[in-house]
């Protein structure tokens, strides 16, 4: 079997390091890729939004699957298009990736669905929506409706910073398109958690837990980012709280999609957000997510093109799923600036010493080969992840191995796993 990677991060290099491994597949090909997918895949220049290149790809090169990666080809319909021609794609339709690519969409569905999420409201004037906000006078999260990777969603805990980030995202208009619409919604404590499944529409096959770390700096200080680092499992999902949220969310969903048409095969990704064992929804993602995929791979036993075969085949109603039992952290490496502007082609140092640590693998994300040498290309670069016996000891094998790895500016979160060890 051939098989297509879609994107060039993190989750990406997690993706083609995972299909190579599988006895099914013959050659796995990455569009763009990454200097680190270079040793698992070949590399083809296309940008991931290419979708006819993509698909011209596919049908020269006999691709038998295609595996999307990042959420912008989903929203740009990717999958209706391949399947238009005959190819095989994972990943749900355009109609079903709005789930992602417009937090009101979500919100009106996980309504209808009878999903828990914070109540909300939306807006298309700027003035009326800071208004409601004054209104309101308490702590609200404000979110651009569109796809802002990562970085549209405003946590905000005064009325001063709620106007702001109103201002930010529809006057400004720092996130384009995607800030044309926004939803205000009620702010929720608690701990953060992702839930991720595969689903083919009518069955939900769940993956370990994990917990996400968006924040730039420790104590989840700072504005978001793409995400700082990972961890799995998150202790905070506990047996009891991962059978409700199958039962409340995750099947209630694709159940409602169904009921409604719209063609959902692929990953369903839940953000949680759980205070006192009672799970809220705090968004949908339609893909992996990046960079919990690294450590939710790193332990996968199953082989992940089967399931994802099973998927594609609408029967993942006989597929389980075979995970090491050992906890597994990632640590995301990121660019001095990140995230905001940063210096792009600093050779990076240490990456082989890095790699002997034990239990410990360096995923890349904004990487790049500049005549033999590894330089930096994006604001998160590096995705070192490990394993150990107890989450104490997967978190000191992977900062072990951080600690073998440079570039002028580097930065990194040193708390990735805390919230685990406090548990």
């Amino acid at each position: 079997m051939k098989v297509l990677i879609v994107g060039g991060g993190g989750r990406e290099h997690a993706l083609a390091w995972k299909a190579a491994q599988s006895p099914q597949v013959t050659k796995v090909f990455c569009a763009p890729g990454n200097a680190g997918i270079a040793a698992d895949a070949e590399c083809v220049p296309i940008k991931a939004d290419d979708i006819d290149g993509l698909k011209e790809f596919a049908q020269k090169n006999a691709i038998d699957l295609t595996i999307v990666g990042p959420e912008l080809p989903l929203t740009l319909g990717i999958t209706d298009v391949f399947e238009d021609a005959g190819l095989k794609v994972f990943g749900p339709s355009k109609e079903a990736a709005q789930l992602e690519g417009s937090k009101i969409f979500a919100k009106n569905i996980m309504q209808e669905a009878g999903i828990p999420t914070a109540a909300f409201k939306a807006f298309t004037n700027a003035g009326e929506a800071k208004a409601y906000i004054q209104s309101l006078g308490k702590p609200v999260v404000v979110k651009a409706d569109g796809l802002a990777a990562g970085k549209g969603v405003f946590p905000c805990r005064t009325v001063d910073d709620a106007l702001d980030a109103v201002e930010r995202i529809m006057v400004k208009n720092e996130f384009g398109e995607a800030g044309s619409s926004i939803v205000v919604e009620d702010f929720l404590e608690g701990e953060e958690a992702s839930f991720i499944c595969f689903t083919d529409g009518t069955t939900v096959v769940p993956l370990p837990s994990s917990q996400d770390h968006k924040p730039i700096f420790d104590d989840d200080k700072g504005p978001n980012t793409g995400g700082m680092g990972a961890y799995s499992p998150a202790p905070v999902i506990t047996p009891e709280l991962h059978d409700t949220v199958m039962k409340t969310v995750m099947q209630p969903l694709i159940d409602t999609l169904a009921r409604k048409n719209i063609k959902y095969k692929g990953i369903v990704y839940a953000g949680l957000m759980i205070k006192d064992g009672v799970p809220n929804i705090l968004e949908f993602n339609v893909r992996f997510g990046d960079p919990e995929t690294q450590p939710i791979l790193y332990r996968l036993q199953s082989d992940m093109i089967e399931l994802i075969a099973a998927a594609v085949d609408e029967r993942l109603s006989d597929s389980t799923v075979s995970c090491d039992p050992q906890p597994t952290v990632c640590v995301v490496m990121a660019a001095g600036g990140y995230p905001g502007s940063y210096e792009k082609g600093l050779e990076i140092s240490g990456l082989e010493d890095a790699n002997t640590v034990p239990d410990a693998f360096v995923f890349h994300a904004g990487t790049a080969n500049d005549n033999g040498k590894i330089v930096t290309s994006g604001g998160r670069v590096l995705g070192v992840t490990a394993r150990g016996a107890t989450i104490a000891q997967a978190i000191d094998n992977s900062y072990k191995a951080v600690s073998k790895i440079n570039w002028p500016g580097a930065q990194f979160r040193k708390d990735i796993g805390k919230k685990a060890l406090n548990r």
